[in-house]
């Protein structure tokens, strides 16, 4: 099956699946909004985040908006390369191709 290889085990998570399904749609999203779209934790969010910063698919945004300190995320070039073939490659697997 030729769908299956083309999945990344970066994408395996449901967590992972839905930042890069929110990113993708979106230029910059902040960090309240994705966790507040996704039901997620503090924690659970950073360490998903982290992940996926590491692998350099996403990118992590750091500044001040007022005093306040703000954190947004965006979806690399290769980020969003990557998602897409993970997702022609469950399309395939769905197909039977």
């Amino acid at each position: 099956m030729q769908g299956f290889n083309q999945l990344n085990k970066a994408f395996e998570s449901r967590v992972r699946l839905g930042i890069m399904s929110i990113l993708l749609v979106n230029d910059w999203v902040n960090y309240t909004d994705m966790k507040d779209t996704l039901g997620l934790t503090d924690g659970n969010l950073a360490s998903h985040v982290s992940s996926l910063e590491k692998l350099e698919y996403i990118q992590v945004r750091k500044e001040f908006v007022g005093k306040k300190p703000q954190t947004s995320y965006a979806a690399t070039q290769l980020g969003k390369l990557e998602f897409q073939k993970h997702i022609d490659g469950l399309e395939r697997l769905l197909k039977g191709s």
